[in-house]
């Protein structure tokens, strides 16, 4: 136990610098706290014991999931029915391109030019077709775009495109089994339950039993994780679609929903995003380069080709169209999990398996400093802040005060 509060301390000590450095350079937390994950794990593996860490133990994978987990039900809770309705069409098209040009593109580069197996190539395509839900969330309520339209309308395309990516895997790697079956069922039987449930436990025990309803979300979110993972998916997919199940009741109770945010963000999602990082294999990128390169270029340059002109058509201003585009070029969670499944079912080797991940983590963070750094559409916040102030949670906002 002790050399669990030692390990902890380290890692949540971690994310104090990189709150603080975020602050600082006007970085976004997220990426800030993957940069110094990686920078920890060349530091511990060069002059340390990489293993003090404890990255790949079950504790520290529990808690960086569920910090996934609940990062994705709170993006899915922020969405609702009235703005899916208005920009279906917009989020429908831009999430299907979003996932199919990065697929076919990164499939055929590692086909042709890397000159990887055909089934190693599809892998690729498939981790390489993801945005980051994670990342795009992270970044919407650092800088108040949750709020807005425009906001939601990205994280709306992020849930279809990272649909595609599960579909796929799912269908080219993963047998349709009745574990499948037994998942689908009950994961709508819950999703049309819940409403009605949570409001019940709300009225009754809401102000009597201190955090009813974090317990009972928390609890129905790993039970739905558990049974996706049973049945061969993932735990994050149920957790988007249980949030938007809840958006138009839990989440109109913004004190509770700051308080959500509060524990994900100060606690879960820094050891989500610093593990990230410290998983890179900064040296052996180093050692050859090339294959990162072209993996991570094709990943981004073929999203930007299949989506900068989709969103063309919902989008006038050169800025909307670019940070659109870029925050959609993200990966991290889906990406990172087909690489490891490749990794475990033989279908991609050790090197191939440091590539993808390198590459993926690469795209959390590369084009998601270029836009926020040179196409952020300021003024789609300065309506809604004029209107209402936007509240801010301590230590959420990387010093961006927009």
């Amino acid at each position: 136990m002790l050399n669990m509060f030692i390990v902890a301390s380290v890692w949540l000590g971690l994310a104090v610098i990189s709150t603080i450095l975020s602050n600082r350079l006007k970085i976004s937390m997220a990426l800030m706290e993957i940069t110094i994950g990686a920078i920890a794990g060349l530091i511990f593996t060069e002059y340390f014991n990489p293993d003090f860490m404890q990255a790949n133990s079950d504790w520290i994978k529990f808690i960086a999931g569920t910090g996934a987990v609940v990062l994705t039900f709170l993006a899915g809770a922020e969405l609702d029915y009235h703005t899916i309705q208005d920009t279906f069409k917009e989020v429908t098209i831009v999430g299907f391109i979003g996932f199919l040009s990065p697929f076919i593109g990164s499939a055929l580069i590692a086909y042709y030019i890397l000159g990887w197996s055909f089934q190693s190539s599809l892998l690729a395509g498939v981790a390489l077709s993801t945005t980051s839900m994670a990342v795009v969330y992270a970044v919407m309520i650092e800088y108040g775009f949750n709020k807005t339209k425009y906001g939601k309308g990205i994280l709306g395309a992020c849930f279809v495109n990272d649909l595609g990516t599960v579909i796929a895997l799912g269908i080219i790697f993963s047998p349709f089994t009745y574990k499948t079956i037994i998942f689908i069922i009950v994961a709508i039987v819950t999703f049309i339950a819940m409403p009605a449930i949570t409001a019940r436990l709300t009225k009754v025990y809401g102000h009597r039993t201190a955090a009813i309803r974090t317990k009972w979300i928390l609890f129905v979110l790993f039970a739905l994780g558990a049974l996706a993972l049973w049945s061969g998916s993932e735990a994050v997919l149920p957790a988007y679609i249980l949030g938007m199940v809840l958006a138009s009741s839990v989440a109109r109770d913004e004190f509770f929903m700051r308080r959500l945010r509060t524990l994900t963000i100060g606690f879960l999602t820094p050891i989500y995003f610093l593990r990230a990082g410290f998983l890179v294999s900064l040296p052996a990128i180093f050692l050859a380069p090339l294959p990162f390169i072209i993996l991570f270029s094709g990943k981004v340059i073929t999203k930007i080709f299949g989506l900068y002109p989709v969103i063309g058509m919902f989008k006038e201003s050169t800025k909307e169209r670019w940070y659109y585009t870029l925050l959609m070029s993200t990966g991290l969670t889906f990406g990172s999990i087909s690489a490891l499944f490749g990794l475990t079912h033989n279908i991609i080797d050790q090197n191939q398996y440091s590539f993808l991940i390198a590459s993926v983590i690469a795209s959390a963070v590369v084009p998601t400093l270029i836009a926020n750094s040179f196409f952020l559409p300021e003024h789609l916040l300065e309506a809604p802040m004029a209107d209402e102030e936007i509240p801010q949670l301590d230590g959420l906002n990387g010093g961006n005060n927009h």
